[in-house]
């Protein structure tokens, strides 16, 4: 499971022309779900995301969470994250979990950044060509891929 973190002041995403979904002060999480991927992978990743300290604190250090700053995530599915690029210049998507199992487990996801106590999680639509505004704030942009915890040797 791979996810994009961008710190932001707000985002949207909309569909259609019409808002899905719409945060202030928080995360937009773009979540690329991969074949094989698990609840367990999705649990480890929404408590990192929970507790990433990347807030600044009164002395203007990066030292809070989301959970401290009472922030929201937008979180937009997006299976180009797990591109395959190899071989030329044209991506394969072929490490993308299949759609019916790629929305279950960001749906779970989701769920479990709640369960984190996130206290607003809002989300695109899954499959949907969407169009995102990221207000990032920074730039702070943090890139996480579950494998690297489950490589022993890391």
């Amino acid at each position: 499971m791979r996810a994009v973190i961008q710190r932001v002041t707000s985002s949207e995403v909309a569909v259609d022309g019409e808002i899905k979904g719409k945060i202030s002060k928080g995360f937009n999480v773009l979540l690329g779900v991969m074949q094989g991927d698990t609840k367990a992978q999705a649990d480890l990743l929404a408590g990192k995301i929970a507790r990433l300290r990347v807030f600044e604190d009164e002395e203007e250090k990066m030292n809070l969470s989301i959970l401290d700053v009472d922030g929201e995530v937008l979180a937009i599915s997006q299976f180009t994250l797990c591109a395959d690029l190899k071989k030329g210049n044209r991506p394969s998507f072929f490490p993308s979990a299949p759609p019916d199992e790629a929305n279950a487990l960001y749906e779970y996801f989701c769920t479990r950044l709640i369960a984190e106590g996130v206290r607003k999680v809002e989300k695109g639509v899954f499959g949907a060509d969407m169009k995102v505004t990221i207000n990032n704030d920074g730039p702070v942009t943090i890139v996480m891929d579950t494998d690297i915890w489950d490589k022993k040797d890391k």
